[in-house]
C-alpha cells in the first residue's frame, strides 16, 4: 500500500531510435502512477552532446503520443519543477556540486588515467577490488597547490560512507552493498561537465520523485544514489529518498539482454509492421508482471487497474516474437470492423500498396474488411492480403503459380470457369461452382480451389476465396481465370 501521493519519472536519454527495452520501463512507470492517481514525470537526460540529438528527442515524444502515454509534467506540458531537459539545468548541477564540496561530501581528485589504471592493475594483481583507491580523498592544502602548479586538472569524486549499504528493493527485497564494493565516485567531469552519477539523483529529489522504478542494468548504482540522497537531505537539497524497484532484463536471442543493436529492439520495426500500441504494450506488460496465471490478453485499462510493482518478476524476461504477434492478432480481433477499417489506413496507399491510387475501391475494401480482420497479424499484413482486389492483375510468384498449377489445372480451370460463368455471384453459389467443377475431375474442394485462387489472387494462401470472388467480380474473376488458361496451354 503506497500512502504518500506518488510521484514517478521516465526519463530516456535522446539517443537513437526508442527501444523495446525503454518502452517496458516506460510502460510500468505509467500504469504505477495511474493505477495509484499519482504523477509522471516525463524527464529528458541529454547532457551528453556527443550522442544526444533534436530529432531522437522529436522521436520520444512521438512515440509516447503514439503508445498513449500521457505524462503530467515534462515538455510541451510543463510543470512546476521545469526546465524538464537535463541541457537546460546546469547552473542547478553547478550549484549543487559546489555545496556538496563546501560541505564534505565531495573533493577534488586529480589522478591521471595513467595512475589510475596502474593502481587499478596493482589492485586486481593482489586480489583486491579495483575501484577507485581514495587516492585524493583527504589531500593536504599543499598537496593540493603542488598538484595545480603541476597544471593538473580535477573531477570530483563523491565521498561514500564506510559503512555497508542496506535497502529494500521493491522488487527484488532487501539489498546489501559492501563499502568496498561501492567506491568514490566522479560527479563532475574535469571541464565543468554534470555526470549521470549526479544530475538523475540530484533531479530526481529536487522533482521530488517518491518512486524510483528502472532496469536492473542500473542497480549497481542504487547504493552511491543511496548515499548522494543522505547528503542532499543533509544540505536541505532533497526532501526524502525515493523507493528503488529495478525491473529484470528483458532477453533476445541466446540468453542476451535484449540490446538496440537486436532487430527486434526497435520500436520503430513494430510501428512500421502495424502493430496496435494496444498489443504491443500488453505484450510488453508480460515481460516481468502478469495480470493473472491464466490469463495472457487484456486492456491497458485492465493492467492499470490491476498492477502492482510487488508482483513484478526479478527474474530475466526473455522476448518472443512470435507471442508479441499473437496478442497483437488478438487485439486486432477485438476491434470492431470500423475501427479496423480506418487502422489500415496507411497500408492502403504508397509507399506500402502498389497499385494505383485511383484503383482502390472503398466499397470493395470495407466489403473485404471484416474476412481481413480474422487473418491479418499486424495491420501491414493488410496490403497483400487485399491487393488482387485493386491491381490490374495478381501479382503472381513463379512458387505459388508451381505449387498450384499441376498437371490437369488447364482443364479444371476451364470447367470452373464455366460453372462460375452460369453461378449467381454471392459466396455460397461460387463455392458450389468450384465444388461441383472439382468433382467433375475427381478432386476434393480443396484441391479444386487451389488453381482458382493462384489464377485469380496470385497467391496460394489469403482470405476465404469464395468471399473474395464474390467483392472482386464477375468479369475480374473470369479474366484472370482465362489469363491463366492461356499462360498454361502457351
Amino acid at each position: 500500500m503506497v500512502n504518500t501521493p506518488v510521484r514517478v519519472r521516465f526519463c530516456p536519454s535522446p539517443t537513437g531510435n526508442p527501444h523495446v527495452g525503454l518502452v517496458r520501463t516506460a510502460l510500468f512507470n505509467w500504469a504505477f502512477a495511474r493505477h495509484h492517481g499519482g504523477t509522471l514525470v516525463f524527464r529528458i537526460e541529454d547532457t551528453d552532446a556527443a550522442r544526444d540529438s533534436e530529432d531522437s528527442y522529436n522521436q520520444l515524444l512521438d512515440s509516447m503520443r503514439w503508445l498513449g502515454f500521457d505524462w503530467d509534467e515534462g515538455p510541451e506540458v510543463g510543470g512546476p519543477h521545469a526546465p524538464y531537459r537535463q541541457s537546460q539545468r546546469m547552473d542547478i548541477y553547478k550549484d549543487v556540486a559546489e555545496k556538496l564540496l563546501a560541505g564534505g561530501y565531495a573533493y577534488h581528485c586529480y589522478c591521471t588515467t595513467e595512475e589510475l589504471d596502474t593502481r587499478r592493475d596493482a589492485a586486481r594483481a593482489a586480489g583486491k577490488p579495483s575501484g577507485y583507491d581514495g587516492h585524493c580523498r583527504d589531500l593536504t592544502a599543499e598537496q593540493i597547490a603542488a598538484y595545480e602548479a603541476e597544471g593538473r586538472t580535477s573531477i570530483v569524486r563523491f565521498r561514500m560512507p564506510d559503512e555497508a549499504l542496506t535497502f529494500t528493493d521493491l522488487v527484488r527485497g532487501e539489498l546489501t552493498f559492501q563499502p568496498e564494493n561501492v567506491p568514490d565516485y566522479g560527479i563532475v567531469r574535469a571541464n565543468g561537465a554534470p555526470l549521470y552519477t549526479l544530475v538523475n539523483p540530484v533531479d530526481d529529489a529536487l522533482m521530488e520523485i517518491t518512486h524510483v522504478l528502472r532496469g536492473e542494468d542500473l542497480l549497481s548504482s542504487t547504493p552511491r544514489q543511496l548515499a548522494l540522497y543522505k547528503a542532499l537531505i543533509e544540505l536541505g537539497i532533497a526532501k526524502g529518498t525515493p523507493a528503488f524497484g529495478h525491473l529484470p532484463y528483458v532477453m533476445g536471442e541466446g540468453n542476451k539482454k535484449l540490446s538496440k543493436r537486436d532487430p527486434q529492439a526497435s520500436l520503430n520495426l513494430y510501428r512500421e509492421r502495424g502493430f496496435l500500441p494496444e498489443g504491443l504494450l500488453n505484450y510488453l506488460s508480460l515481460l516481468g508482471w502478469s495480470i493473472a496465471e491464466d490469463r495472457d490478453i487484456f486492456s491497458i485499462e485492465e493492467m492499470v487497474a490491476a498492477f502492482d510493482i510487488k508482483d513484478v518478476n526479478a527474474n530475466p524476461a526473455r522476448f518472443d516474437l512470435k507471442k508479441c504477434e499473437h496478442i497483437n492478432a488478438e487485439h486486432l480481433r477485438m476491434l470492431d470492423v470500423k475501427t479496423f477499417t480506418e487502422a489500415c489506413g496507411p497500408w492502403l496507399k504508397a509507399p506500402y500498396a502498389q497499385w494505383a491510387p485511383e484503383a482502390f475501391d472503398a466499397d470493395q475494401f470495407a466489403a473485404i474488411a471484416p474476412h481481413a480482420q480474422t487473418r491479418v497479424t499486424v495491420l501491414s499484413d493488410i496490403t497483400a492480403n487485399v491487393d488482387f482486389l485493386f491491381l490490374d492483375e495478381p501479382a503472381t510468384d513463379e512458387a505459388s503459380w508451381n505449387k498450384a498449377m499441376k498437371e490437369g489445372s488447364d482443364a479444371l480451370l476451364t470447367t470452373a470457369r464455366a460453372k462460375l460463368t452460369d453461378a449467381e455471384w454471392n459466396a455460397e453459389a461460387l463455392k458450389n461452382a468450384i465444388l461441383t467443377a472439382g468433382e467433375e475431375h475427381g478432386l476434393k474442394l480443396g484441391k479444386a480451389q487451389a488453381p482458382v485462387r493462384v489464377a485469380v489472387t496470385g497467391r496460394t494462401i489469403g482470405l476465404p476465396l469464395f468471399e473474395s470472388l464474390e467483392i472482386l467480380g464477375r468479369e475480374k474473376t473470369l479474366a484472370r481465370i482465362d489469363a491463366a488458361l492461356a499462360k498454361l496451354t502457351a
